[in-house]
């Protein structure tokens, strides 16, 4: 959270002034520093690098997908995770090369995956037995072979919100490593000749603070990857480790340094590669919060106020859930400034409201400010993830803009919705 000041006492973005662009743009907007999603894109990249490891940094974009962002991306060199045909369109039309993306999801269509066969991506990520079967049809009619890897759940709970965990057993994620199913997905992909299996994936978390359960689901996959070896002669050449690297949202959390993970993972697939004997695979990870989350901030624009004496002051904003939905679904914790006022002294304990008709519409239950008023500016950090992915039109609020500044200089990427756009697919009953 890069907490710039300028002579003026506003927050700088990227080196320009909050209320400049909040001005220019209107609120709720958001506010992308891509020097911050460079800086943490080349952490991962460069540090693979820096070890002579054979690696891909794949940008996952369910985080936030736009064209702008997808280009930011190919122009890092990271590859490309995507989850819908929705994702894969936006990746064709960002012109991003098609043999860096991978497609992922627990219940992929044929029209998904019909897709991904056409434009010949680089990678399937296989979840499920159904999935098998209709892939490998597709792949029959349009004489086509595919790389998959095989999805695994290795039965680690990483330390993060539990609807969040997604690599323990009980998940609807992927096949099981302790229960047979992962070696039985093995067998029926090796025996059809349409799929070439280059490794195995996991994923065992978000906001992960530590590189233990990266270590321990390392330790599992290659030791199945051994066994495999020794019964059935293969040889994987990738392993996925998945992302879920941890950002700083608030002071209370800790995460580590973007490189010191790809440390840990490259020291441990070395020496579990070592111990087993094993040749060892390229390492790709999936980083999609830890690319963007920390380059995002959202600018609202201060309405009402409520004040309810000895419990607490509500300070009303223009946004809310229809732009940050992680606080209501999963009580997701921010920061905030005042943008006009960061030389002030903190002078009140407020909770921030959104517009939406819900009670549980709040971007902030407390957080210190100076005194506002409405038509101030309120920055809230670390939006750049699952925000305006996760937007909606709830009460028909038109989705915010999105906005990149980068070198002192801003530029919309993506525009804000009309009233007309809400209506756009609307078909009258008269």
């Amino acid at each position: 959270m890069n907490k710039s000041v300028g002579e003026n006492g506003h927050l700088m973005i990227g080196g320009v002034d909050a209320l400049e662009l909040a001005d220019l743009y209107g609120t709720p907007l958001y506010v992308y520093d891509v020097e911050r999603i460079r800086a943490n894109a080349r952490a991962f990249v460069e540090t693979f690098k820096s070890f002579g490891v054979k690696a891909q940094v794949a940008y996952a974009s369910k985080a936030f997908s736009s064209i702008a962002m997808l280009q930011v991306a190919k122009q890092e060199g990271l590859s490309l995770d995507v989850v819908s045909e929705g994702e894969l369109h936006t990746a064709l039309e960002a012109g991003f090369p098609v043999k860096r993306i991978h497609m992922h999801g627990n219940n992929k269509s044929i029209p998904e995956l019909e897709m991904a066969v056409k434009h010949d991506i680089g990678c399937i990520v296989v979840d499920n037995f159904h999935e098998i079967t209709l892939l490998s049809h597709i792949l029959d009619e349009q004489q086509r072979t595919m790389d998959v890897l095989l999805r695994v759940t290795p039965g680690i709970e990483a330390h993060t919100h539990d609807y969040i965990l997604t690599g323990q057993e009980d998940s609807k994620f992927g096949f099981d490593l302790s229960n047979g199913q992962a070696e039985e997905g093995f067998l029926k992909i090796r025996e059809d000749k349409r799929l070439r299996l280059t490794g195995l994936h996991c994923h065992i978390g978000s906001q992960i603070f530590e590189t233990s359960g990266f270590r321990l689901a390392t330790r599992k996959l290659i030791s199945a990857l051994s066994q495999w070896q020794r019964n059935y002669n293969f040889t994987a050449e990738v392993l996925n480790l998945g992302g879920g690297f941890g950002i700083k949202y608030t002071d209370d959390d800790d995460p580590l340094e973007f490189d010191q993970y790809a440390k840990a993972l490259i020291e441990e697939v070395k020496q579990q590669s070592d111990h087993y004997a094993y040749p060892m695979p390229e390492i790709w990870i999936e980083p999609g919060r830890a690319i963007v989350g920390d380059a995002g901030v959202t600018l609202y624009s201060v309405g009402s106020t409520k004040d309810i004496p000895g419990v607490r002051r509500y300070i009303s904003v223009d946004g809310g859930m229809t732009d940050n939905l992680r606080p209501a679904l999963y009580q997701a914790q921010y920061e905030a400034v005042a943008a006009s006022k960061m030389r002030e002294p903190a002078t009140q304990e407020v909770s921030i409201a959104g517009k939406c008709c819900e009670s549980g519409d709040m971007l902030i239950w407390n957080v210190a400010l100076p005194e506002v008023s409405p038509g101030d500016v309120i920055a809230v950090f670390s939006t750049g993830a699952y925000g305006y992915s996760m937007s909606n039109n709830y009460n028909r609020f038109p989705r915010a803009a999105v906005v990149f500044v980068e070198h002192a200089e801003h530029h919309l990427v993506i525009q804000r919705e009309s009233f007309q756009d809400l209506t756009r697919l609307d078909v009258s009953y008269e």
